[in-house]
């Protein structure tokens, strides 16, 4: 992994195990980047999980790579279109709560991503805050869709258990609360594998996606990259990465996602998107605070899935380039 002086001594103090007077020797990027090489997000211990789980009333994901625990928050209440036309909730109507420990396991971290109704917002930033949480984005991810749906990021530091219920406390009067929610309805007669080409899909783009009922989902991380918040590292599972959602037919595909990058990428990103005439929604952060700065642009399209998933590719060739690009 090749990262600047400045963001690795700037990632190292993050961790709170930087030396000041190394910033000027010329070695000291070399130091501190097999430092951080070494240096893994302490666990969460199964203590922890069941607290997140119990306060949830959700069981969700432990990725131990990553040393972060997730648990889905789709809106299956929701009956989306676009331009008239019904996509899955899977497409991206679902939202998230990740928890993992910070670099020196003395707390932990707090990243979600909520999918509102225009008349949610607000109600939930005040239970937010009221329950020691910040809000750190509110944003949209579509055009032309029926309801309008809006995005709102919401993080905490602390230990896990108090992280968990209170958040938990947070939605609990909210449809995004699992509880609150319907059940997500028999499975579909065709899925994604029926569908879509998918072998084409991922020679295409480079990567393997996962099939979630009617859609296909690509997701790719900043391997390139080590980006710091609040003493934890930023991984996919906390929201660092790209995607690409596939709905619809082979012939007439919808696709949405979204692009993580550093802020020289930004315009080449949007230029290869409009090159190959997706749409860009919105250009925007989605956390505080993160080291180097990651803004998040998302986008959309209809056509051919193979011209889109093109379109999707080119744009993440943009990545990484001053390190090298992003690899197929």
């Amino acid at each position: 992994m090749k990262i600047s002086r400045r963001e690795a001594i700037t990632g190292f103090l993050a961790t709170g195990a930087g030396v000041l007077t190394l910033a000027k020797t010329g070695a000291a990027a070399a130091v501190i980047e097999k430092t951080l090489a070494q240096k893994k997000t302490p666990p969460l211990s199964p203590t922890e999980i069941t607290a997140i789980e119990s306060a949830l009333g959700k069981k969700g994901k432990y990725v131990e790579t990553e040393a972060v625990y997730t648990v889905p928050l789709p809106r299956n209440d929701l009956k989306v279109t676009i331009e008239g036309e019904p996509v899955p909730i899977s497409f991206g109507f679902g939202g998230w709560v990740s928890i993992k420990k910070t670099m020196d396991g003395k707390s932990a971290v707090l990243m979600s991503d909520t999918v509102l109704l225009q008349e949610e917002v607000n109600p939930l930033i005040s239970a937010a805050q009221a329950n020691g949480l910040e809000v750190s984005a509110l944003h949209n991810h579509f055009f032309y869709e029926e309801p309008r749906i809006f995005y709102m990021h919401v993080h905490g530091m602390g230990d896990v258990p108090t992280l968990a219920k209170s958040y938990a406390a947070a939605i609990k009067d909210n449809k995004l609360f699992p509880a609150n929610q319907p059940a997500a309805g028999s499975p579909p007669a065709r899925t994604a594998k029926e569908i879509f080409d998918l072998s084409a899909l991922d020679k295409i783009v480079g990567y393997t996606g996962a099939i979630n009922g009617t859609t296909y989902k690509y997701t790719v991380g900043r391997a390139d990259q080590t980006i710091m918040a609040m003493g934890a590292e930023m991984t996919p599972n906390t929201g660092l990465n790209s995607w690409a959602s596939f709905a619809g037919t082979a012939d007439a595909a919808h696709i949405a996602g979204d692009m993580a990058m550093l802020e020289p990428e930004v315009n080449a990103v949007i230029r290869a998107l409009r090159s190959n005439n997706l749409e860009i929604v919105a250009v925007h952060n989605h956390m505080l605070a993160d080291t180097p700065k990651i803004i998040f642009l998302h986008y959309y399209g209809r056509g051919e899935a193979s011209r889109l998933a093109t379109g999707f590719r080119a744009a993440l060739g943009e990545l990484g380039k001053r390190h090298g690009a992003m690899k197929m």
